[in-house]
């Protein structure tokens, strides 16, 4: 396989006018009762809003309805991705501090996102659970610390302690351990593959296997390709322009299997639908000389208003937060009128917000 680098932002189409998009155009009042704090007893549960962006209508459903509108041989690709139990807490000089575990290095070293990074200063010790211990060497930009561990398999160790990296905007304790096994299970798609992400691809979180076999049966066609999700898909955006912010890199890989599968469902004129933002990113960095090529690479795609995009017909995702890239990105695919209609009406309707709540399927 080749490797590929995508570090362009959006070319075609997009105004070079600072004046024209600005971060606060895509900030939106959402009550803080609607973030959803748990998931739901049931994965396909969740409500599913179905926004059609050529009739501009808006209808309300749930996810296990998701089935009419799949016809025998759409394509629908997924992130395979498997999220790390990458959140430790621990101890330092009597302080409690949260890392984010996020790059791995050699040598047991790992780059992280800390609070309160002014904690965790070089030449710190930091004491975690069952006796692992990390040495601070270096500190970073907005939080980010190195820490050489102790540990020779530290993700090993990442297992036997550590939490499922829940947002920030789920209120958790760092003593509330009853909810780690679930959330261990819940922050995690049930078609996961190969550990690298400190985040879930949500959109992918309201399949169970019972729905993935009636898609089957019912002759839609699967793909999965992987994109380990990382601070850039939660990286706030503190520009005041859009054009101006720049995407951190996230590694991906598209198999000659499923760049074969897309290519073909595209040539056939089959409808392809991206379950989720990360996948969207995949397939829009992949493509080349009018093809989705394989390979391993690294992307730093920022996608907004004005994109155009090549791969892609539908997509299923999940509510996103206010002046987000993720939402900029929803933005760009069906419209930020639409969009922004649809989340007005979602607030009204009282839809479970971000990564344990709801989702819209984008026709």
């Amino acid at each position: 396989m080749k490797t590929i680098t995508k570090n362009d932002q959006p070319g075609t189409g997009v105004t070079d006018d600072r004046n024209e998009l600005l971060v606060a155009d895509f900030d939106y009042e959402l009550p803080p009762g609607l973030i959803a704090q748990h998931p739901l007893s049931r994965r396909d549960r969740s409500r599913m809003m179905v926004v059609d962006r050529k009739k501009s209508t808006i209808l309300h459903r749930t996810f296990s309805d998701m089935l009419e509108y799949f016809d025998p041989a759409d394509l629908l690709v997924m992130n395979d991705t498997r999220v790390m139990p990458a959140r430790l807490f621990g101890k330092a000089d009597g302080s409690i501090l949260e890392f984010l575990l996020f790059r791995e290095r050699p040598d047991k070293i790992w780059e992280a996102l800390c609070r309160p990074a002014k904690k965790a200063r070089p030449g710190r010790i930091i004491n975690f659970d069952g006796g692992l211990q990390a040495e601070v060497t270096e500190a970073g930009q907005e939080g980010v610390r190195i820490l050489k561990f102790s540990a020779a398999d530290v993700r090993g160790e990442l297992r036997r302690i550590g939490f499922a990296p829940l947002p920030l905007y789920i209120k958790r304790k760092p003593s509330d351990t009853g909810l780690r096994a679930t959330d261990l299970v819940r922050y995690q798609t049930v078609f996961a593959g190969r550990e690298g992400a400190v985040a879930a691809p949500t959109a992918g979180l309201h399949f169970t296997k019972e729905v993935i076999d009636k898609l089957k049966k019912a002759k839609a066609r699967l793909a999965m390709v992987t994109l380990d999700v990382g601070p850039a898909t939660f990286q706030p955006v503190r520009t005041e322009a859009v054009q101006e912010h720049r995407m951190l890199e996230e590694s991906f890989e598209v198999s000659a299997e499923a760049a074969a599968e897309i290519n073909a469902a595209r040539a056939e004129g089959r409808r392809l639908t991206a379950i989720g933002t990360t996948v969207v990113r995949t397939l829009e960095s992949s493509w080349q000389n009018g093809a989705v090529s394989p390979g391993c690479g690294s992307t730093s795609l920022f996608i907004y208003p004005g994109y155009e995009f090549k791969v892609i017909d539908r997509l299923l995702t999940n509510f996103h937060m206010p002046r987000s890239t993720l939402l900029m990105l929803v933005s760009a695919f069906a419209g930020k009128e639409l969009i922004f209609e649809a989340y007005r009406e979602a607030v009204h309707e009282r839809y479970r917000f971000f990564s344990y709540g709801d989702c819209m399927l984008i026709l």
